[in-house]
């Protein structure tokens, strides 16, 4: 399929930051093939106008907990131990496939209608989700989540369950649609595992070329009971001693890592994701994004689960990004515009390894189109202020993931949003809130 959008404006999202005005974008197959002021010679299948709507690279959700969208605002007011042990985790012992498949459709539908394109999720029943994935049309980094509570002398990874599971996701999805699902390693965190399964997860990352994704130093408690645990190393420095770290990594949240983490992150290319609504809502803190930045972390955008954040609208979090650090730091430039759609858009890309997040000949065509003509975007003096500042999901009105439209005016192109709403009232949702 070719595809020719013709009055363009674009935040092309390049190394100049560029504003394309009046301009083409073509599209082949899954891939951008032409980016410029003047229209490219040849037939097109479809051409989309441009006219009153702003284009930018679809967005990358860093971190996600897809299927939890069915427990939004569903013990809120807890701190994060509390909500997870008390609320979260009773819920998610009665999973089953069926309910997981409507949970994951729900939450992709979101995501999908306010301009993700690709994301980093780490849940369990992977499977189900990677199915749920390639049917949206989305791209996703999948991963299990492993965790270890027994005795470490006892770990067996021939019996340990995340183990299999990560296994079977490798086997079974690695690779799946072309290359839009990819099996990352996973540790949930410090805090729910041990040294043998961190040094397994490492070393089947390593023997199979795969990224790794961890939740790092997100509570303040999680950060210093770790450095109790471990003669004063951080959940960096300590993972860092089992291979965690050498290949593409991301990790989710960093609010209370150190300038000698952000060493070791910046020296192994291990990404930060952020997380800025989530870790408010749950009074986790705010993570040094600036100072980070400063320290040649690459940094990424996540929404968290809709559990912790009561939504997927990735506008919502790069406008908090954006806000947050100027306003904690006394200093308007602490966080740029630029930074905030940075990290949404070309920093995500990198963290998971993804040939996204720019608009130019060659990366894959995840673009979306934002309707400026909206009260909430008039008048537009300046693009990425509009974008950062007064946007929001629902002026979304044209999501392309790899070169396939899959949401346009308000219409799911590849989800039947009615079923899986049914599917969630009538099946999921008492399932696991008997």
């Amino acid at each position: 399929m070719t595809t020719l959008f013709t009055n363009v404006t674009a935040l092309l999202m390049d190394e100049g930051f560029t504003v394309l005005r009046n301009g083409f974008v073509a599209v082949d197959g899954a891939d951008i093939s032409y980016v410029g002021p003047d229209r490219p010679q040849g037939e097109f299948g479809q051409t989309i106008d441009c006219a009153g709507k702003v284009m930018m690279p679809g967005f990358v959700n860093a971190h996600t907990h897809v299927p939890m969208t069915l427990m939004r605002g569903y013990g809120g007011g807890h701190d994060l131990q509390s909500w997870l042990q008390d609320f979260i985790f009773p819920a998610e012992d009665r999973w089953d496939d069926r309910a997981m498949a409507a949970a994951a459709g729900l939450g992709l539908a979101e995501m999908i209608a306010s301009g993700v394109t690709c994301i980093a999720d780490m849940y369990m029943r992977t499977g189900v989700i990677a199915r749920q994935a390639l049917d949206a049309g989305i791209s996703a980094n999948l991963s299990v989540g492993g965790v270890y509570f027994g005795d470490p002398e006892d770990f067996d990874p021939d019996t340990c369950e995340d183990c299999a599971n990560m296994r079977a996701l490798y086997e079974e999805w690695h690779g799946a649609g072309e290359g839009r699902i990819v099996a990352d390693a996973s540790i949930h965190g410090e805090y729910t595992s041990s040294a043998p399964i961190w040094r397994w997860m490492a070393d089947y990352a390593h023997a199979h070329g795969l990224g790794m994704h961890v939740h790092v130093s997100e509570t303040q408690k999680e950060h210093e009971d770790c450095k109790a645990r471990h003669g004063g190393l951080t959940p960096i420095q300590t993972l860092d001693q089992y291979g965690v770290w050498d290949g593409r990594a991301i990790a989710a949240h960093c609010v209370y890592t150190t300038p000698e983490d952000w060493a070791v992150m910046a020296r192994k290319g291990v990404s930060c994701v952020h997380n800025p609504y989530s870790n408010l809502k749950l009074g986790s803190g705010v993570a040094p994004i600036p100072d980070m930045l400063r320290a040649g972390v690459n940094v990424a955008l996540g929404t968290d689960g809709v559990s912790s954040h009561n939504s997927v609208d990735m506008f919502a979090d790069m406008k908090l990004a954006a806000i947050l650090h100027n306003g904690v730091r006394r200093d308007p430039m602490a966080m740029t515009a630029r930074q905030a759609l940075e990290m949404a858009t070309v920093n995500g890309a990198r963290a998971l390894g993804r040939n996204t997040g720019r608009i130019e000949a060659g990366r894959t065509a995840d673009l979306i189109l934002v309707d400026f003509s909206a009260p909430n975007l008039t008048p537009c003096h300046d693009e990425a202020e509009n974008l950062v500042f007064s946007a929001r999901g629902s002026n979304v009105v044209m999501n392309m993931a790899r070169g396939r439209v899959i949401y346009q005016n308000g219409a799911f192109l590849t989800l039947d949003l009615d079923k899986i709403k049914d599917e969630v009232s009538r099946y999921a949702l008492p399932l696991l809130f008997k």
